[in-house]
């Protein structure tokens, strides 16, 4: 049985099932674990996480005194939210995604080839160039006006080696799509544009044993990854035509609105737009990417998780608008559908953010694949019952979507 409780009623010999809050809350880096080491209760205890679930059936239960919160009420609230957010205002229609994904894929191998140059030569002391580098963000910026979800669902299936480059291309290409649902035009869209592709920029000055770290990182190193934003920051000043923006962003896409970021705890309007925009689309790649030391969560239920959080961590109006930019089953979740099926989410519709196009192939009723079917669900009486887990279902959805 899974149970919600607060951190100063953990116990050794307690399933963590999962940490409630923000993975760059702590440094353990697998989801799920057994808690056995009096080290790694005492960081749980003080890392500033307020409350875990345990699974009692995998380690003890808590101590009949303790107060334990089912959560319940807690995810209702979620859904009833997100719903909220689906219904308000259907997502623009956009150029079919099978007629944008040739492009995509050539300017997807484009951009990591000139963002792993571009970052080497930070490596080996050398200023940005700024000029070399807003050429890319137009081309995204144009791949994303005609179909947003193209060069998303590809930036998002990075590979664990290539995590670092390609993370910043898919901030760049979100801080794009979600500057266009806030209205952002013109200049102001490519400056948000350029500020993703750099944001990551300080992760450069930090030793790859401890970036790519595959097991837990000690507290020091912790410290030592969060110190990324304010070297990063440093190696942008001295880059020929940088933004403010950009230079913005870098320094403060780990700030919350709450005041409890880093590095320099900065809340509320304090903090700018670009910022507060950067926070969002950092944790959501962030989330769904596979790394070194943990595989990626689901798209649906990483917004689902984001959607815990915000109050505190996100500006309620971006994150809103984040929602509607990908989706409440953001392109590439899988969904039971309500006969049966197992499906894929493709593409967005023009009609709401409950009824995208989705490529339905596997029976749950004979445990067998089918026939695959596209689906556009704004047309259809199918609908969608709920996001699954590929892992328990074995599936390697790369191939099935062909992205």
């Amino acid at each position: 049985m899974l149970k919600k409780i607060h951190v100063r009623n953990i116990r050794s010999g307690m399933f963590i099932n999962e940490i409630c809050g923000s993975w760059m809350d702590h440094p353990f880096w697998k989801k799920a674990f057994l808690l056995s080491a009096d080290a790694d209760l005492k960081t749980l205890q003080t890392c500033g996480i307020q409350e875990v679930w345990i699974d009692t059936e995998k380690g003890l239960d808590v101590e009949s005194k303790a107060v334990v919160s089912t959560g319940e009420a807690e995810k209702k609230k979620v859904e009833a939210d997100l719903l909220k957010i689906a219904t308000e205002q259907p997502p623009e229609p956009h150029t079919p995604i099978h007629e944008e994904m040739a492009r995509a894929r050539k300017l997807q191998a484009k951009s990591k080839e000139a963002v792993t140059s571009m970052f080497n030569e930070v490596r080996m002391g050398n200023a940005i160039k700024v000029s070399e580098a807003a050429p890319l963000v137009e081309e995204i910026s144009l791949s994303i006006t005609r179909n947003p979800e193209a060069f998303l669902n590809l930036v998002r299936l990075k590979t664990k080696d290539d995590y670092t480059y390609m993370h910043s291309v898919a901030v760049c290409a979100l801080m794009i799509a979600l500057g266009k649902q806030l209205g952002l035009t013109g200049q102001d869209l490519k400056d948000v544009g350029l500020a993703g592709l750099l944001h990551d920029v300080g992760k450069m000055m930090i030793d790859d044993k401890v970036l790519n770290k595959p097991g837990k990182l000690t507290d020091e190193e912790f410290e030592l990854i969060k110190e990324h934003p304010r070297k990063g920051w440093e190696v942008l000043q001295g880059s020929p035509d940088i933004t403010a923006v950009a230079l913005d962003v870098c320094l403060h896409h780990h700030e919350r609105v709450d005041g409890t970021g880093y590095p320099d705890r900065i809340s509320g309007e304090k903090l700018s737009l670009a910022a507060r925009m950067g926070a969002v689309c950092d944790v959501y790649d962030a989330l769904t990417s596979n790394r070194c030391y943990k595989n990626g969560w689901e798209p649906a239920e990483t917004i689902r998780k984001m959607a815990e959080w915000r109050n505190g961590h996100f500006d309620e109006k971006v994150f809103q608008a984040f929602v509607k930019t990908i989706g409440i089953y953001p392109s590439g979740t899988l969904v039971r559908l309500k006969s049966g099926r197992l499906a894929i989410v493709i593409e967005q519709t023009g009609k709401s953010l409950l009824t995208p196009v989705v490529k339905a192939f596997f029976s749950t009723k004979s445990n067998e694949p089918i026939m695959p079917e596209m689906i556009d669900l704004s047309r259809s009486r199918e609908s969608i019952a709920s996001a699954e887990d590929p892992a328990q279902w074995g599936f390697d959805l790369k191939q099935i979507t062909g992205f």
